[in-house]
């Protein structure tokens, strides 16, 4: 047995260089510059809300976007196929301002709720060549949302990535590993992206060019697939050249948070399905890094059982939660996040069990309805 052991030890080694590798390599994110101030030069954009029964939500937050320090915009109102009074309070919007316009969505066989089907129709409708995208039950962080993210459309740039924050609730375990999951997102885009390789963005915080959605034929190469119609349309249409990067706090939205374990987990099944779905080195990589994070834990966890060299395992798993800290940290602090870094073990391990419950379940069965 004791031969075992030494086997065991060096295994944590190799499964540890390969973590550590991942974290060194989001430093390229923790690490970087604020992001810039916007362009002066500031073109026209559509601001659109694709909503699925929120009519309170949207009764809410469609005056914070109104409301934006920005010289000139419209807001395209889709009501997707909703059973409640979404439509009703569109039409007041529309009604009472010049620059809202709405568009009913009536659910159609061949795209029988897809939000695909219904974002296509709202982004026809919009009369200007940049578009900005956000949740109905999102708000902006300021009332400079729309300059930075428009201002970022410099050079050739065609698409830009956003941060989409949660609201945060105090003393709630939930919030947190919900806010912590979103932060971990947002570092691993965020720094592929810094890297050259941009393969995803979130829908409340995303903006990108009327020409480069017709340029790639809108959703059409994965419009049978419910989801996906923010990441799955970046992973298709970003390039190292033609997508900005968007971080400043100003920039920020905030999103209401699910409160329930149970109504995460539904939310984030449905997420995770669209991932399978990534271009292939991506999609390689993103497995990787949570693997090595798997067998941390396990191989961790029955290395420090035989008390094999324990004074080296203890030193291989601080080097380790060092250079996890640092790329966490540094971009919580980015993030605005910096209270769930402080607890981000305790998050980290729950949140990689959550996360094998996921994917054993999309095994049994898969989510198919966005909303």
């Amino acid at each position: 047995m004791e031969q075992f052991y030494p086997a065991l030890f060096y295994t944590l080694i190799g499964v540890t260089f390969v973590n550590v590798a991942f974290y060194v390599f989001y430093w390229l994110f923790a690490f970087a510059k604020a992001s810039q101030k916007p362009n002066k030069s500031l073109p026209p954009v559509s601001v659109i809300i694709c909503a699925k029964n929120e009519s309170q939500n949207l009764q809410k937050n469609v005056s914070f976007i109104l409301e934006q320090d920005y010289p000139e915009f419209e807001i395209i109102l889709i009501n997707d196929a909703s059973s409640d009074d979404t439509e009703e309070v569109m039409e007041a919007y529309a009604l009472a301002h010049k620059n809202v316009h709405q568009v009913n969505v009536v659910n159609n066989e061949a795209f029988w709720g897809n939000k695909k089907y219904a974002l296509t129709l709202g982004i026809k409708r919009a009369s200007y060549a940049h578009m900005i995208f956000i949740d109905a039950d999102c708000v902006p962080a300021s009332p400079l949302w729309l300059r930075h993210m428009a201002g970022s459309f410099v050079a050739k740039k065609e698409i830009v990535l956003g941060y989409g924050a949660y609201q945060k609730i105090k003393g709630s375990f939930i919030n947190k590993l919900i806010r912590f999951e979103t932060l971990m997102t947002a570092i691993q885009y965020f720094t592929y992206a810094k890297a050259g390789r941009p393969y995803m963005g979130v829908g409340r915080n995303l903006a990108y060019t009327a020409a480069i959605f017709y340029e790639q034929k809108g959703f059409i190469s994965h419009m049978k697939i419910k989801s996906g119609d923010d990441d799955l349309f970046v992973n298709q249409a970003s390039t190292r050249k033609n997508t900005a990067l968007q971080y400043h706090p100003e920039s920020f939205t905030i999103s209401t948070p699910k409160t329930s374990f149970d109504a995460w987990i539904t939310q984030k099944r449905r997420h995770i399905t669209t991932a399978s779905h990534y271009k292939f080195l991506e999609k390689f990589l993103l497995s990787l890094f949570y693997v090595s994070q798997l067998l941390f834990f396990m191989v961790g966890i029955a290395v420090l059982a035989t008390m094999y060299k324990w004074e080296f395992v203890l030193a291989v798993i601080g080097a380790r939660y060092f250079a996890a800290w640092l790329a966490i940290g540094f971009s919580a602090r980015k993030l605005r996040e910096k209270d769930v870094a402080y607890f981000y073990p305790i998050f980290e391990m729950v949140l990689v069990c959550v996360q094998l419950s996921i994917f054993i379940s999309n095994l049994i069965s898969k989510p198919t309805k966005w909303k």
